[in-house]
């Protein structure tokens, strides 16, 4: 499995990747450079420290029937518009980290620019660019030797508590699968939220099981997945 983050919040800085680090989790953190400039420093040292650093985009474009995204709506996008996004983001994240990500999370897990006959999918974009993009809300995990390495599906892990993220990762166990968890904020109280005391004992979970599920970043998994497709 693999455990994800969206947006590079001030919360993953200081409480995720400190819980993260203490049970020896690494996890993914898909960022853009507003929230990767806010606490440099600690994003620095989390790549230094194995957890992967993602592509989400420049500004973070969703469809226009989000209030907050009508301005930067993706039905107002073409394919060379978001492509010409991601590569601002992909050049401002090796600028500042010395490393340029291979993988990418679709921003509101939405994969599409345009609208009507002009609608398009940009997942061939990402697929030329990354090793893995991964989705969002989807409902079930991937299977490694079926799934499309540039539109992985993503469980939303927002304010679910042990319990919930134990059965779903008994479950993808169960079936071989590839689970990838994704999160926002980290801490109490707030939408989009993971609780700081889940997340705690989600990886002493994880520490504790590592006999018998592998937790990697995405693209140690992709990667893996993609050296047993090759003949």
């Amino acid at each position: 499995m693999s455990l994800t983050f969206d947006d590079a919040r001030l919360s993953q800085a200081d409480t995720a990747l400190p819980i993260l680090d203490g049970h020896g989790v690494r996890g993914t953190f898909y960022v853009s450079p507003p929230g990767l400039d806010a606490r440099l420093d600690a994003w620095k040292r989390a790549a230094a420290s194995g957890h992967e650093i993602g592509n989400h985009t420049g500004t973070h474009p969703c469809s226009g029937n989000f209030p907050w995204s009508r301005a930067n709506a993706l039905e107002d996008y073409t394919l060379e518009r978001i492509e010409a996004d991601i590569e601002a983001a992909s050049a401002h994240i090796e600028k500042a980290l010395g490393a340029r990500p291979v993988t990418f999370a679709y921003p509101c897990g939405q994969k599409f620019v345009g609208r009507g006959r002009g609608r398009r999918s940009y997942v061939p974009v990402v697929a030329g660019k990354f090793v893995a993009g991964r989705g969002a809300f989807d409902e079930v995990p991937n299977d490694p030797l079926f799934c499309d390495l540039a539109a992985l599906a993503g469980i939303d892990a927002d304010g679910a508590s042990l319990r919930r993220l134990e059965t779903i990762v008994e479950t993808a166990l169960t079936q071989g699968a590839w689970l990838i968890l994704f999160a926002h904020e980290v801490g109490t109280g707030r939408r989009q939220t993971l609780s700081a005391k889940v997340l705690d004992r989600f990886c002493r979970y994880l520490t504790l099981s590592q006999d018998r599920i592998w937790v990697g970043t995405v693209a140690q998994v992709a990667s893996y997945i993609m050296r047993q497709r090759t003949p």
